[in-house]
């Protein structure tokens, strides 16, 4: 599958400057919208779970899903210094198969565009309907790339707990507003007292979709009562293109 899979290095990163109950408005938003569940919900693309986590410890009955081995791993640890003993799979959202069904299924932070195909993207949603109860909900969120230009490149630095440095160059490789997507190369570096420790690289995709036309996709393939929300206020209808936009829709 298409979809990009985050590294040792970009999992770090991540690790530290998102960590676990950082919230965008999204981790108060999910919970509110959740607060009626009481059987599973599952978290595709739950990284190192820093939405789950304080989900799970609101008492959700969270499970997660992630490419990513490392993110897997992470996640496991920091359920395991809170004492909470997850229910977690590695694998990718186009080829979900789980023994189980899930009263809600959620995506925040954007996650859903990294799956790069537009056919992988339609096949996942198929999957997730598969994996819904009746009348389970399926609940993400989605951007627009509105700033994108190719040859952009932006840098930064994050520092480890350990005293490294990890460097991180991201450059604008492909952006094709005809078939909406974007592709981005990711370079990590880790540094110690000026010696290099560990490079990696990462491709990173976007795909994106227009208002109206996800409200569209999600009623064709089965789902109804789809509300959209602008940056985690429910039921306000995105009025900027530069607002997060969450779909709430239930499986008919």
């Amino acid at each position: 599958m298409s979809l990009s899979s985050y590294g040792k290095l970009a999992t770090d990163v991540y690790d530290i400057t998102r960590p676990i109950g950082h919230s965008f408005g999204d981790v108060e938003f999910y919970l509110k919208r959740l607060k009626s569940c009481t059987g599973r919900v599952l978290e595709p693309a739950v990284g190192t779970g820093r939405v789950m986590i304080p989900l799970m410890e609101a008492g959700l009955e969270m499970e997660g899903l992630d490419n990513s081995h490392e993110m897997v791993a992470i996640c496991r640890a920091r359920c395991a210094e809170r004492g909470l003993q997850p229910v977690l799979y590695e694998g990718d959202m186009g080829s979900l198969s789980l023994p189980e069904r899930y009263e809600a299924i959620i995506i925040p932070a954007g996650s859903f565009l990294l799956i790069e195909r537009r056919e992988e993207s339609l096949g996942s949603l198929k999957r997730f309907r598969e994996h819904l109860v009746p009348g389970g909900r399926l609940i993400l969120d989605l951007e627009l790339q509105t700033d994108f230009s190719v040859g952009t490149v932006s840098t930064g630095t994050v520092e480890t707990p350990r005293g490294e440095t990890i460097t991180v160059e991201s450059k604008v490789v492909e952006v094709n507003f005809l078939e909406q997507y974007s592709v981005s190369h990711m370079r990590y570096e880790k540094w110690r007292d000026g010696e290099l420790l560990q490079t990696e690289m990462q491709r990173f995709p976007l795909r994106w979709y227009g208002l109206e036309e996800f409200e569209l996709i999600l009623k064709s393939l089965g789902f109804s009562e789809v509300v959209v929300s602008a940056d985690y206020e429910y039921g306000k209808r995105p009025t900027r293109a530069d607002q997060t936009f969450t779909y709430e829709a239930r499986l008919a």
